[in-house]
């Protein structure tokens, strides 16, 4: 990390957190040496996280928390973590999108860093369950007002989840009725075995309508998604066309993905951006 006076709030806590996961616990002197800030910012930082419910302070220092299967963070919780990896992901994404298109966009943060991608993609229609999504869209129409080729947004209804999707019955009889050439999926986990879940079980039967109403899906997720698995899995790793993830993915996973569905690594070249 070496010296890092200058990051973000959100960007430093969301390395300390990445060291946390990843060595399964720091101390906090250890942490002011590599971050290079005082005692009293890591204090300050571990305590937001652990506000967030995403580690536990222990004397010293901290270490994970072991997530129930049914824990299901916020969206403010979960937006902070991972902001490189994100908006990599989010730019590796957009890239699969050709005007015109019909695109679906589930809930989630990586999703959301899509939206912001696509902006300026022509002609799109985009459905999507996500009130932080439908609001990326809106916000950019009412600054800039009617503009040609400006997306067309199509918002389900729902029961509002944690994260801010729409769920529940009306949502999902919505989706059933439509027809999308590509779904931007974020996922809670994605595993060997489980496949894709939630901790959400509403959320888990409006994913799986999401599934089976696109062409063809492809999942959006960060490095720390693989190998969680939620309560509820809603869909299979060989009913994924491709996912798309960041460099932090480790060798054996990629693997073992590879096998199942295509792998596109953001910053990382690719030969056919047709997802």
């Amino acid at each position: 990390m070496s010296e890092n006076q200058n990051l973000l709030a959100e960007q430093r806590r969301a390395l300390i957190l990445d060291e946390v996961r990843r060595r399964g616990g720091v101390r906090v002197n250890e942490l002011t040496r590599r971050l290079g800030v005082s005692d009293m910012t890591v204090r300050r930082d571990l305590d937001a996280l652990a506000r967030q419910g995403v580690l536990e302070k222990v004397h010293g220092g901290a270490v994970p928390l072991v997530d129930a299967s049914t824990h299901e963070p916020g969206f403010e919780a979960k937006s902070g973590l991972e902001l490189n990896a994100k908006a990599d992901i989010a730019r590796a994404a957009a890239e699969l999108v050709a005007p015109g298109a019909a695109i679906a966009l589930s809930g989630g943060t990586t999703t959301y860093a899509l939206a912001q991608q696509l902006l300026d993609v022509a002609d799109l229609t985009v459905v999507t369950n996500s009130v932080r999504v439908a609001d990326v869209f809106h916000a950019a129409q009412r600054s800039v007002g009617p503009r040609p080729g400006a997306a067309t947004v199509v918002l389900t209804g729902g029961v509002r989840t944690p994260s801010d999707s729409l769920v529940g019955p009306v949502a999902d009889q919505a989706i059933a009725a439509l027809h999308f050439d590509l779904l931007f999926l974020g996922v809670h986990g994605i595993a060997p075995g489980a496949g894709l879940s939630t901790p959400n079980l509403a959320e888990a039967e409006t994913n799986r309508r999401l599934v089976h109403s696109a062409r063809r899906v492809v999942v959006v997720a960060d490095h720390t998604k693989w190998g969680t698995v939620g309560l509820s899995s809603f869909a299979t790793l060989e009913q994924i066309d491709t996912l798309v993830t960041d460099a932090g993915m480790g060798a054996a996973a990629r693997t073992e993905i590879a096998e199942h569905m295509r792998l596109v690594v953001a910053g990382e070249p690719v030969g056919d951006t047709d997802a």
